[in-house]
């Protein structure tokens, strides 16, 4: 699949220690009750988010919630558009649709987000989680964010 993109070049305009340290800074409520979120990496093509599994993310039943796993598609899509265009805090969300595929044991997850347009005012993604310990597919989502001008 060939990526649409504003970054021609070969390289992330941020690192991911840089995006790391973005999320740590203007987002410290993401750390709520200790760190939620880890920047596995950040790359031209997408990144990976590890979400760490805490009591509030799992529902009745024993699984991971729907919310824990929404908020986790947008954060990966966001890091990695933070990743590619630098630090642009006000970049948003236009649209969020996710398809849960199967129940999540308790446990970490990790989102797989891949850029399938960079344009100057939209970027989409497509963002795939799985547990930690399965490469089993428990939600895909397709994540739209608009750009403001910088």
């Amino acid at each position: 699949m060939q990526v649409t993109t504003v970054n021609s070049n070969d390289r992330t305009v941020m690192t991911t220690e840089e995006v790391t340290a973005f999320l740590d800074n203007d987002f410290p409520e993401a750390s709520y009750h200790g760190k939620t979120y880890e920047v596995l990496e950040i790359t031209t093509q997408g990144g990976k988010i590890r979400l760490f599994e805490h009591e509030r993310h799992i529902r009745p039943g024993g699984t991971i919630s729907g919310p824990a796993m929404m908020a986790l598609a947008d954060v990966t899509a966001y890091l990695v558009l933070m990743g590619n265009i630098g630090p642009v805090a006000l970049a948003v969300t236009t649209n969020l649709n996710i398809n849960f595929v199967r129940k999540p044991e308790p446990g970490d997850l990790i989102a797989e987000g891949e850029i399938i347009k960079l344009g100057r005012t939209l970027a989409v993604f497509d963002v795939r989680i799985r547990s930690a310990n399965s490469d089993a597919l428990v939600a895909q989502a397709s994540v739209t964010y608009a750009i403001p001008k910088h």
